[in-house]
């Protein structure tokens, strides 16, 4: 257990857990990865690409990680990695994005980014949750390491349209949809199923809008806190939305965007 863990009020710890954090290679994924080891839990970190980094930077600050190699592109990759283990944590964050007007957007496109973001989602969300229901007698589920957490990666595009991401805005708006169902289904089994819906997030996913003088400063005149926001922004809320904390939180799609839909 890192430090940091041992001097966190109980309610917030993740000692004793196991989680899942999809696509935590690299940005949004690899922080909340570092932040769920601090905090106390053991992180499989999952990628498409080697997750070295990642894991490094989790013994860095004292926790306890590994690694498996997944591509969401199977939206079955992650049906048989549950069974038998005790995940008690599940981050779907993993994710792509293809951009293109409407009128020129191929189905080729259109497939790729719903079977990762959306299909994929849920089909994990189910493998994690079978076997987290598979067994009826593992306690009272109101014990930490006995109920089962989900945190899905939304996005601001869960509420808005966005431009030319037709497929990135239709699966991240299902994201939201999937979040409710879920939680409404497994609630009262001891799971929590919640979201977050980042904001404008400094990943490689907005390094073409921020190096482009004219969107970036569009961007940031909106956002009330003045600034791009930081993978770390966001890791903090996957950690409260996991730890017992959160356990009378179902269903909800946390904005963690610096005001953007505020305004």
């Amino acid at each position: 257990m890192s430090d940091l863990a041992q001097s966190v009020s109980p309610s917030f710890s993740l000692s004793g857990q196991r989680a899942l954090v999809t696509g935590a290679n690299t940005g949004i994924g690899q922080a909340i990865a570092v932040a769920l080891a601090q905090a106390g839990a053991r992180v499989t970190c999952a990628g498409r690409r080697d997750c070295t980094e990642t894991l490094e930077a989790i013994a860095a600050a004292g926790g306890q990680g590994d690694g498996v190699i997944l591509d969401f592109a199977d939206p079955m990759a992650a049906r048989d990695l549950f069974a038998g283990e005790d995940y008690s944590i599940l981050v779907n964050n993993a994710g792509i994005i293809r951009r293109n007007d409407s009128v020129d957007f191929t189905e080729e496109d259109w497939d790729a980014v719903m079977d990762t973001n959306l299909k994929a989602l849920f089909f994990t969300c189910q493998a994690f949750a079978k076997a987290r229901l598979a067994d009826d007698e593992r306690g009272d589920r109101t014990d930490p390491i006995h109920r089962g957490a989900i945190v899905n990666i939304a996005s601001l595009l869960s509420f808005q349209g966005g431009i030319r991401v037709p497929s990135y805005t239709a699966s991240k708006h299902g994201v939201a949809g999937l979040t409710k169902i879920l939680a409404n289904e497994w609630a009262a089994k001891g799971i929590n199923v919640n979201a977050i819906a980042p904001g404008y997030i400094a990943t490689n996913n907005t390094q073409a809008l921020r190096a482009d003088p004219i969107r970036n400063g569009a961007i940031l005149d909106r956002i009330p806190a003045g600034r791009w926001g930081d993978p770390s922004d966001i890791a903090g809320t996957a950690v409260f939305l996991a730890s017992p904390a959160a356990r009378y939180i179902h269903g909800a799609v946390l904005n963690v965007d610096g005001g953007w839909l505020a305004r």
